[in-house]
Protein backbone atom coordinates (compact mmCIF):
# COMPACT_ATOMS: atom_id res chain seq x y z
CA UNK A 1 0.00 0.00 0.00
CA UNK A 2 2.84 2.50 1.17
CA UNK A 3 5.02 1.82 -2.38
CA UNK A 4 1.04 2.44 -4.19
CA UNK A 5 0.80 5.85 -2.32
CA UNK A 6 4.64 6.64 -3.91
CA UNK A 7 4.16 6.07 -6.61
CA UNK A 8 0.79 7.92 -7.08
CA UNK A 9 2.47 10.89 -5.43
CA UNK A 10 5.10 10.71 -8.23
CA UNK A 11 2.84 10.60 -10.71
CA UNK A 12 0.44 13.03 -9.74
CA UNK A 13 0.51 15.01 -6.01
CA UNK A 14 4.17 15.61 -6.27
CA UNK A 15 4.54 16.55 -10.19
CA UNK A 16 1.39 19.16 -8.89
CA UNK A 17 3.98 20.60 -6.33
CA UNK A 18 7.14 20.71 -8.25
CA UNK A 19 5.13 22.77 -11.29
CA UNK A 20 3.98 25.52 -8.69
CA UNK A 21 5.61 28.50 -9.46
CA UNK A 22 8.03 30.21 -6.63
CA UNK A 23 5.78 32.15 -3.86
CA UNK A 24 2.22 30.17 -4.71
CA UNK A 25 0.03 27.79 -3.94
CA UNK A 26 -1.09 25.31 -6.38
CA UNK A 27 -4.36 23.28 -5.98
CA UNK A 28 -4.10 20.38 -8.75
CA UNK A 29 -6.86 19.14 -8.12
CA UNK A 30 -9.13 21.70 -8.76
CA UNK A 31 -6.64 23.66 -11.28
CA UNK A 32 -6.07 26.80 -9.48
CA UNK A 33 -2.89 28.42 -8.54
CA UNK A 34 -3.06 31.25 -6.03
CA UNK A 35 -0.06 33.66 -5.46
CA UNK A 36 0.19 35.98 -2.41
CA UNK A 37 3.48 37.08 -1.63
CA UNK A 38 4.58 40.85 -1.51
CA UNK A 39 8.32 39.93 -2.67
CA UNK A 40 6.81 38.60 -5.70
CA UNK A 41 7.96 41.05 -8.49
CA UNK A 42 6.75 39.63 -11.55
CA UNK A 43 3.75 37.75 -13.41
CA UNK A 44 4.71 33.89 -12.36
CA UNK A 45 4.61 31.98 -15.84
CA UNK A 46 7.15 29.79 -14.59
CA UNK A 47 6.18 26.38 -13.26
CA UNK A 48 2.35 27.24 -13.93
CA UNK A 49 0.25 24.13 -15.45
CA UNK A 50 -1.08 24.66 -18.39
CA UNK A 51 -4.70 23.12 -17.10
CA UNK A 52 -4.85 25.85 -15.02
CA UNK A 53 -8.12 27.39 -14.42
CA UNK A 54 -8.01 29.93 -11.87
CA UNK A 55 -5.39 31.78 -10.91
CA UNK A 56 -5.36 34.52 -7.92
CA UNK A 57 -2.51 37.03 -8.19
CA UNK A 58 -3.30 39.82 -4.57
CA UNK A 59 -1.06 42.18 -2.48
CA UNK A 60 2.21 41.75 -4.62
CA UNK A 61 4.82 43.57 -6.05
CA UNK A 62 4.04 42.76 -10.03
CA UNK A 63 3.85 46.20 -12.72
CA UNK A 64 3.43 44.54 -15.29
CA UNK A 65 1.11 41.67 -16.82
CA UNK A 66 1.05 40.52 -21.11
CA UNK A 67 -0.40 37.84 -23.70
CA UNK A 68 3.05 35.90 -23.37
CA UNK A 69 2.29 35.29 -19.58
CA UNK A 70 -1.25 34.30 -20.35
CA UNK A 71 -0.42 31.84 -23.22
CA UNK A 72 1.28 29.52 -20.55
CA UNK A 73 -2.67 28.96 -18.89
CA UNK A 74 -4.50 28.42 -21.85
CA UNK A 75 -7.55 26.71 -20.55
CA UNK A 76 -7.70 29.68 -17.87
CA UNK A 77 -11.44 30.62 -16.56
CA UNK A 78 -10.51 32.75 -14.19
CA UNK A 79 -7.97 35.76 -13.64
CA UNK A 80 -8.02 37.70 -10.50
CA UNK A 81 -5.52 40.08 -9.94
CA UNK A 82 -6.45 42.83 -7.21
CA UNK A 83 -4.33 44.64 -5.19
CA UNK A 84 -0.82 44.42 -7.16
CA UNK A 85 0.67 47.29 -9.06
CA UNK A 86 -0.04 47.20 -12.42
CA UNK A 87 -0.06 50.25 -14.24
CA UNK A 88 -0.82 49.46 -18.18
CA UNK A 89 -2.47 46.98 -19.88
CA UNK A 90 -1.07 45.65 -23.76
CA UNK A 91 -3.33 45.16 -26.66
CA UNK A 92 -5.14 41.78 -27.31
CA UNK A 93 -4.08 40.60 -23.68
CA UNK A 94 -6.55 38.05 -23.35
CA UNK A 95 -6.11 36.20 -26.97
CA UNK A 96 -4.06 33.54 -25.13
CA UNK A 97 -6.96 32.55 -22.83
CA UNK A 98 -10.13 31.59 -24.88
CA UNK A 99 -12.02 30.43 -22.09
CA UNK A 100 -11.49 32.87 -20.13
CA UNK A 101 -14.80 34.39 -18.70
CA UNK A 102 -13.89 36.64 -15.25
CA UNK A 103 -11.06 39.00 -14.85
CA UNK A 104 -10.91 41.12 -11.83
CA UNK A 105 -8.36 44.04 -11.81
CA UNK A 106 -9.32 45.83 -8.35
CA UNK A 107 -7.47 48.38 -6.54
CA UNK A 108 -4.37 48.56 -9.31
CA UNK A 109 -2.78 51.82 -10.96
CA UNK A 110 -4.32 51.52 -14.50
CA UNK A 111 -5.09 54.72 -15.78
CA UNK A 112 -5.34 54.40 -19.53
CA UNK A 113 -6.08 51.46 -21.43
CA UNK A 114 -5.14 50.16 -25.29
CA UNK A 115 -8.28 49.26 -28.00
CA UNK A 116 -8.85 45.55 -28.03
CA UNK A 117 -7.83 44.89 -24.58
CA UNK A 118 -10.76 43.14 -23.09
CA UNK A 119 -11.59 41.59 -26.92
CA UNK A 120 -10.54 37.83 -27.73
CA UNK A 121 -12.59 35.83 -24.51
CA UNK A 122 -15.94 35.57 -23.72
CA UNK A 123 -16.25 37.76 -20.67
CA UNK A 124 -19.15 37.38 -18.14
CA UNK A 125 -17.25 39.85 -15.58
CA UNK A 126 -14.97 42.24 -15.93
CA UNK A 127 -14.08 44.05 -12.78
CA UNK A 128 -11.84 47.55 -13.03
CA UNK A 129 -12.49 48.92 -9.25
CA UNK A 130 -10.31 51.43 -7.51
CA UNK A 131 -8.15 52.43 -10.55
CA UNK A 132 -6.92 55.78 -11.53
CA UNK A 133 -9.35 55.30 -15.02
CA UNK A 134 -9.91 58.95 -16.43
CA UNK A 135 -11.43 57.86 -19.53
CA UNK A 136 -13.11 55.12 -21.05
CA UNK A 137 -13.01 54.14 -24.11
CA UNK A 138 -15.70 51.71 -26.34
CA UNK A 139 -12.88 50.08 -28.35
CA UNK A 140 -12.42 48.00 -25.20
CA UNK A 141 -14.58 44.89 -26.26
CA UNK A 142 -15.84 43.83 -29.11
CA UNK A 143 -19.37 44.14 -29.99
CA UNK A 144 -22.63 42.15 -29.21
CA UNK A 145 -20.13 41.45 -25.48
CA UNK A 146 -20.78 38.54 -23.23
CA UNK A 147 -20.64 40.99 -20.20
CA UNK A 148 -23.51 40.34 -17.49
CA UNK A 149 -21.25 42.46 -15.17
CA UNK A 150 -19.23 45.23 -15.02
CA UNK A 151 -18.02 47.65 -12.19
CA UNK A 152 -16.02 50.30 -12.89
CA UNK A 153 -16.43 52.14 -10.03
CA UNK A 154 -13.63 53.99 -7.47
CA UNK A 155 -11.96 55.40 -10.56
CA UNK A 156 -11.85 59.22 -11.82
CA UNK A 157 -14.34 58.93 -14.91
CA UNK A 158 -16.30 61.73 -15.54
CA UNK A 159 -18.23 60.22 -18.67
CA UNK A 160 -19.09 57.26 -19.93
CA UNK A 161 -19.56 56.90 -24.23
CA UNK A 162 -22.85 55.23 -25.01
CA UNK A 163 -21.46 53.51 -28.06
CA UNK A 164 -19.21 51.40 -25.07
CA UNK A 165 -22.55 50.94 -23.19
CA UNK A 166 -24.91 49.78 -26.60
CA UNK A 167 -21.86 46.70 -26.82
CA UNK A 168 -23.24 45.15 -23.62
CA UNK A 169 -26.70 44.06 -24.32
CA UNK A 170 -26.12 40.72 -21.89
CA UNK A 171 -25.34 43.25 -19.02
CA UNK A 172 -27.40 42.44 -15.55
CA UNK A 173 -24.93 44.56 -13.25
CA UNK A 174 -23.43 48.09 -14.04
CA UNK A 175 -21.33 49.56 -11.27
CA UNK A 176 -20.13 53.36 -12.02
CA UNK A 177 -20.52 54.31 -8.00
CA UNK A 178 -17.48 56.77 -6.58
CA UNK A 179 -16.58 58.26 -9.70
CA UNK A 180 -16.95 62.33 -10.91
CA UNK A 181 -19.84 61.22 -13.61
CA UNK A 182 -21.67 64.69 -14.16
CA UNK A 183 -24.30 63.69 -16.57
CA UNK A 184 -25.68 60.22 -18.00
CA UNK A 185 -26.72 60.77 -21.40
CA UNK A 186 -30.32 59.93 -22.00
CA UNK A 187 -30.03 57.06 -24.90
CA UNK A 188 -27.12 55.49 -23.31
CA UNK A 189 -28.92 52.78 -21.23
CA UNK A 190 -31.13 52.12 -24.33
CA UNK A 191 -29.60 48.42 -25.08
CA UNK A 192 -29.51 47.40 -21.73
CA UNK A 193 -32.94 45.60 -21.49
CA UNK A 194 -31.55 42.85 -19.22
CA UNK A 195 -29.25 45.33 -16.93
CA UNK A 196 -30.97 44.30 -13.08
CA UNK A 197 -28.44 46.10 -11.18
CA UNK A 198 -27.77 50.04 -11.44
CA UNK A 199 -25.08 51.77 -9.04
CA UNK A 200 -24.43 55.37 -9.60
CA UNK A 201 -24.29 56.45 -5.95
CA UNK A 202 -21.14 59.23 -4.77
CA UNK A 203 -20.75 60.88 -8.00
CA UNK A 204 -22.08 64.72 -9.47
CA UNK A 205 -25.05 64.17 -10.93
CA UNK A 206 -27.37 67.16 -10.69
CA UNK A 207 -30.18 66.06 -12.61
CA UNK A 208 -31.34 62.95 -15.03
CA UNK A 209 -32.35 62.67 -18.00
CA UNK A 210 -36.22 61.80 -17.76
CA UNK A 211 -36.28 58.56 -20.47
CA UNK A 212 -32.86 57.32 -19.36
CA UNK A 213 -34.26 54.74 -17.49
CA UNK A 214 -37.12 53.70 -19.99
CA UNK A 215 -35.54 50.53 -21.38
CA UNK A 216 -34.58 49.36 -18.30
CA UNK A 217 -37.93 47.19 -17.06
CA UNK A 218 -35.96 44.69 -15.37
CA UNK A 219 -33.99 47.10 -12.94
CA UNK A 220 -34.27 45.88 -9.65
CA UNK A 221 -31.85 48.07 -7.63
CA UNK A 222 -31.40 51.68 -8.48
CA UNK A 223 -28.33 53.60 -6.14
CA UNK A 224 -28.62 57.14 -6.50
CA UNK A 225 -27.16 57.88 -2.82
CA UNK A 226 -24.52 61.19 -2.28
CA UNK A 227 -24.89 62.88 -5.47
CA UNK A 228 -26.35 66.57 -6.40
CA UNK A 229 -29.54 65.73 -7.19
CA UNK A 230 -31.75 68.79 -7.12
CA UNK A 231 -34.74 67.22 -8.85
CA UNK A 232 -36.33 64.08 -10.26
CA UNK A 233 -38.46 64.17 -13.98
CA UNK A 234 -41.93 63.17 -13.29
CA UNK A 235 -41.32 59.81 -15.28
CA UNK A 236 -38.28 58.84 -14.11
CA UNK A 237 -39.20 55.73 -12.53
CA UNK A 238 -42.50 55.25 -14.66
CA UNK A 239 -40.93 51.98 -16.25
CA UNK A 240 -39.44 50.66 -13.21
CA UNK A 241 -42.62 48.16 -11.94
CA UNK A 242 -39.87 45.82 -10.71
CA UNK A 243 -37.78 47.68 -8.55
CA UNK A 244 -36.99 46.63 -5.36
CA UNK A 245 -34.38 49.24 -4.08
CA UNK A 246 -34.01 52.94 -4.29
CA UNK A 247 -31.44 55.14 -2.96
CA UNK A 248 -31.85 58.45 -3.02
CA UNK A 249 -30.48 59.60 0.01
CA UNK A 250 -28.18 62.56 0.47
CA UNK A 251 -29.04 64.69 -2.46
CA UNK A 252 -30.64 67.95 -2.41
CA UNK A 253 -33.78 66.99 -3.14
CA UNK A 254 -36.94 69.38 -1.99
CA UNK A 255 -39.65 67.95 -3.73
CA UNK A 256 -40.71 64.63 -5.57
CA UNK A 257 -43.01 65.79 -8.68
CA UNK A 258 -46.53 64.16 -8.15
CA UNK A 259 -47.01 60.77 -9.64
CA UNK A 260 -43.40 60.17 -10.07
CA UNK A 261 -43.28 57.26 -7.25
CA UNK A 262 -46.85 55.83 -8.13
CA UNK A 263 -45.40 52.43 -10.02
CA UNK A 264 -43.00 51.39 -7.40
CA UNK A 265 -45.14 48.73 -6.47
CA UNK A 266 -42.31 46.23 -5.84
CA UNK A 267 -40.21 47.93 -3.44
CA UNK A 268 -39.00 46.20 -0.77
CA UNK A 269 -39.74 47.11 3.00
CA UNK A 270 -37.44 49.31 3.88
CA UNK A 271 -36.41 49.84 0.42
CA UNK A 272 -37.01 53.72 -0.38
CA UNK A 273 -34.30 55.98 1.15
CA UNK A 274 -34.88 59.54 1.02
CA UNK A 275 -32.41 60.33 4.14
CA UNK A 276 -30.13 63.21 4.14
CA UNK A 277 -32.42 65.66 1.93
CA UNK A 278 -33.21 69.59 2.15
CA UNK A 279 -37.43 68.75 2.07
CA UNK A 280 -39.20 71.77 1.39
CA UNK A 281 -42.42 71.44 3.38
CA UNK A 282 -44.49 73.60 1.38
CA UNK A 283 -47.81 73.25 -0.89
CA UNK A 284 -45.46 71.25 -2.84
CA UNK A 285 -44.35 68.64 -0.42
CA UNK A 286 -47.98 67.34 -0.75
CA UNK A 287 -47.62 64.23 -2.77
CA UNK A 288 -44.53 63.03 -0.95
CA UNK A 289 -46.51 63.60 2.36
CA UNK A 290 -49.85 61.26 0.92
CA UNK A 291 -47.41 59.02 -0.33
CA UNK A 292 -45.60 58.40 2.91
CA UNK A 293 -48.75 57.65 4.73
CA UNK A 294 -49.43 55.34 2.93
CA UNK A 295 -46.11 53.36 2.10
CA UNK A 296 -44.65 53.74 5.75
CA UNK A 297 -43.12 50.39 5.49
CA UNK A 298 -41.09 50.96 2.39
CA UNK A 299 -39.27 53.99 3.84
CA UNK A 300 -35.79 53.22 4.96
CA UNK A 301 -35.88 55.38 8.49
CA UNK A 302 -38.71 57.65 7.61
CA UNK A 303 -38.02 59.27 11.01
CA UNK A 304 -34.90 60.85 9.45
CA UNK A 305 -37.24 62.23 6.64
CA UNK A 306 -37.37 65.94 7.75
CA UNK A 307 -38.14 69.44 6.69
CA UNK A 308 -35.53 71.71 6.25
CA UNK A 309 -37.60 74.41 5.15
CA UNK A 310 -39.89 77.24 6.31
CA UNK A 311 -38.49 78.30 9.25
CA UNK A 312 -41.90 77.49 11.10
CA UNK A 313 -41.41 73.79 10.41
CA UNK A 314 -37.78 73.08 10.22
CA UNK A 315 -36.89 69.99 11.59
CA UNK A 316 -40.78 68.40 11.29
CA UNK A 317 -41.25 64.87 10.89
CA UNK A 318 -42.65 65.31 6.70
CA UNK A 319 -44.93 62.24 7.55
CA UNK A 320 -45.82 64.02 11.03
CA UNK A 321 -47.12 67.32 9.31
CA UNK A 322 -51.18 68.30 9.13
CA UNK A 323 -52.91 69.45 6.14
CA UNK A 324 -53.48 72.73 7.85
CA UNK A 325 -49.68 73.14 8.34
CA UNK A 326 -49.18 72.42 4.79
CA UNK A 327 -52.48 74.67 3.96
CA UNK A 328 -54.00 72.00 2.38
CA UNK A 329 -57.41 71.86 1.41
CA UNK A 330 -59.05 68.87 2.97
Amino acid sequence: MNALFALLCLAYFCHGALSCPALCKCYTRRAEVVCNEVPLTEFPSEGLLRNTTMLTIQLTNITSISERHLDVTPLLQELHMFSNHLQHLPPNLLRGVPHLHTLDLTGNKLAELPANVFSHAPLRSLVLKDNLIEKVDAEWLPDNSTLTWLDLSGNLIRKVPSVLLQKLPQLESLDLSNNRLEMISANSLDKLTKLERLNLQDNKLETLDASVLESSRNLTYLFLSRNKLNKIPPKLFQELTELRVLSLDDNQLSHIPPGSLDQLSSLDEDGLDLTSNPWQCDGKVEYLWRWLQKNKKKLFLPQTIICASPPSLLGRLVMSLTASELNLQS
